[in-house]
């Protein structure tokens, strides 16, 4: 008994184990000792557990184990959420059965001819890996036959619930014979999953494997607050000074996205690739397997073409954007740390964005510490330490003497000392990186943002209103009266209303209220799309067809002509100088208009007019109402129609104008 290895130990077959000696697995993780004995006695398993702690294992030794290689059938079927892991979890499936001739393992996803899988399929694979709508497809088909299936295993339930599977995951089940075995893992369990497992497993045996993320165990996790603008100069700061960073995964949101941020990196000289959707399936296994191998250091990917990725390399995982939920990031930090491995999670996280942090830290149990982007010196310092490794390389290896004659060449010729040419030499080869700094320490715009993040972190009690108080009343000037403040915009944001600075601009937009638009929609196209910073964007006033913006006068033609080719609501931006009333104007015949006329109290006192030159007065009822041709029509209540029932007095805007009106006394 004592000659038995620990995996022989769980129940497993002697050519399993042979097998996984060969790939070098000696000691089953926790959640493989606590599954396998549970599948091979014939339970059903409910298993939470994050990626990366060997549940492929864990679900795939018993799995290989129950099967019988001389039955032409499909005996297990595996569900997964995304083709790249349906390949991962095929492919690991056949290394644990390399000592078990006769069994076929077989992927099915979208992507691949369907030629092929339907020819494999009348081939008879007792093992089956595939995503939920090609698995429909085919059994829609009929021609995939579950009849004698023993065992169905969901992999990553709850990202399949995130992407929308779980009706065809329900459909699926009901395909299966009643009497099948099912395992379900998942490193959530949200509520949607626990109703399919109570409806579709028997007394299942719940495993849970660590309090919180046992995946994270091992992985530092830490957050920077960056700018929507300065994002892409703190990845690539932190790139270039991280500690033991080997390889690294970029999350991304969109596919677009993924292209453009690799393709500014390859810009500063990082080997690096985008992995998304949009790839052919090929590339996509080019790239993962090009990262494996060291030919790429960095991949940017969106979450679902990351789903499956399993590279012992990757030891930072950079989550350029926030995650939509805490668990989202779970899945993507498993990309490191897996299985004992040591990783590194940094999350990029914008100021209205802290909710998530909370999330995250109630998710997996464990502080997520803020951490500094590293300024310039950092950077140079850590050019400087990696150039002089590379310098003791060359030396060590010798090669550098072959170059000895053209250093004499150069001296003479140069009439400088050899510290002088050394110098030169130095600044030729790291032309493209410096190894200084600037000597202008303003010139790093990330440290201005940190001193204005650290000025919107000041304490906010009385002593800090005080302060502010003190400081504004001895910087500005004084602050206008109720009475003497220019009306805003009713209702709208606080953007809407304030001066214009000196140095704003205004740009008018053809798009407005009509049009579906908010002051929101155009801050966040300016900022997502444009690359301004909140603070760029000054005064914002919606009229129904058109709107307006003050932005800096600083900007150059060809930013505002890059941001005028920004859509909001299918519609460009085009950002002009000229009013689109005022141009309106110019281009039609001349017309009359009545100029805008404070209304004194005197003059709302006064009795009003209730008839037109031409036209009879309307009729008034008991209260002086006049009584119109839709007078018997209802008034909408405050909430509904356009708006809120205006009270004693109220403002209605007009063409753009604020006209205040007070009921007569």
């Amino acid at each position: 008994m004592s000659d038995m290895t620990p995996f022989a130990r769980l129940g497993l077959s002697e050519p399993l184990t042979l097998a996984l000696d060969r790939l070098g697995f000696t000691q089953p993780t926790p959640v493989q000792s606590a599954c396998i004995p549970a599948l091979l006695g014939g339970r059903d398993v409910l298993g939470e557990a994050q990626t990366g702690t060997g549940k492929t294992g864990a679900f795939g030794l018993p799995l290989i184990a129950m099967t019988n290689a001389a039955e032409r059938s499909v005996q297990a079927l595996v569900l997964t959420p995304t083709r790249e892991l349906a390949t991962q979890v095929a492919g690991a499936l056949g290394d644990f059965a390399t000592g078990l001739p006769g069994i076929e393992i077989l992927p099915v996803y979208g992507g691949q001819p369907m030629g092929t899988q339907l020819r494999r399929l009348r081939a008879g694979p007792q093992i089956v890996v595939g995503t939920p709508g090609r698995v429909m497809d085919h059994l829609k088909r009929g021609t995939l036959a579950l009849d004698a299936l023993k065992l169905i295993v969901l992999d990553e339930a709850d990202e399949m619930l995130r992407m929308g599977f779980i009706e065809d995951i329900e459909w699926i089940l009901e395909q299966t014979p009643a009497e099948r075995q099912t395992a379900l893992f998942s490193a959530t369990m949200p509520a949607p999953i626990r109703r399919i497992a109570h409806r579709h497993l028997r007394e299942p045996e719940e495993i849970r494997i660590g309090a919180g993320n046992e995946a994270g165990a091992d992985i530092d996790q830490s957050y920077c607050v960056v700018d929507e603008r300065h994002k892409l100069e703190s990845l690539a700061r932190l790139l270039e000074v991280e500690p033991d960073l080997d390889a690294a995964l970029v999350f991304a949101r969109t596919k677009a996205a993924t292209q453009e941020i690799a393709d500014k990196l390859a810009a500063r000289g990082h080997k690096v690739s985008a992995l998304n959707g949009d790839m052919e399936q090929k590339e996509r296994e080019r790239v993962v397997a090009e990262l494996r191998n060291g030919r790429l250091d960095v991949v940017v990917a969106t979450d679902v073409a990351a789903r499956g990725m399993d590279v012992p390399r990757i030891t930072h995982v950079f989550n350029f954007d926030a995650p939509g939920d805490a668990e989202a990031y779970v899945h993507r930090i498993g990309r490191t740390g897996r299985a004992g491995r040591k990783g590194r999670a940094i999350l990029f996280l914008e100021p209205r964005r802290r909710r998530i942090l909370r999330d995250i830290e109630r998710l997996t149990r464990k502080p997520v510490r803020a951490h500094a982007v590293p300024d310039l010196q950092a950077v140079a310092e850590s050019r400087q330490a990696r150039f002089a490794a590379r310098v003791d390389a060359l030396l060590a290896s010798g090669h550098s003497e072959q170059h000895h004659e053209l250093v004499e060449a150069l001296l003479a010729r140069c009439g400088t000392s050899e510290r002088d040419l050394a110098g030169a030499l130095v600044a030729l080869a790291t032309e493209m990186t410096p190894l200084l700094p600037p000597r202008d320490a303003t010139a790093d715009p990330l440290a201005r943002m940190a001193d204005a993040t650290d000025e919107r972190r000041a304490p906010r009690g009385r002593d800090a209103k005080e302060r502010r108080g003190r400081k504004e009343s001895a910087q500005a000037p004084a602050r206008p009266t109720r009475a003497s403040r220019p009306s805003g915009t009713s209702g709208g944001p606080s953007r809407e209303s304030g001066p214009r600075g000196d140095d704003m601009v205004r740009y008018y937009m053809p798009v407005g209220r009509r049009h579906g638009i908010g002051a929101r929609e155009i801050v966040g196209a300016l900022t997502h799309e444009g690359g301004l910073s909140g603070a760029d964007i000054g005064r914002i006033g919606l009229m129904d067809h058109f709107s307006h913006v003050d932005l800096p006068a600083t900007l150059s033609e060809a930013v505002t002509r890059r941001l005028g080719r920004i859509h909001v609501a299918q519609r460009k931006l085009e950002l002009t100088l000229e009013s689109p009333e005022i141009a309106k104007d110019r281009s039609g015949p001349a017309r009359t208009t009545e100029p805008r006329v404070r209304v004194t109290s005197a003059q709302a006192d006064a009795p009003r007019r209730t008839d037109r030159p031409g036209k009879p007065a309307r009729p008034k009822n008991s209260r002086g109402i006049s009584k119109g041709p839709d007078s018997h029509k209802r008034r909408p209540a405050a909430g509904r129609g356009r708006g809120p029932a205006p009270g004693k007095g109220f403002a209605a805007r007009n063409g753009g104008t604020l006209a205040i009106r007070r009921k007569p006394v």
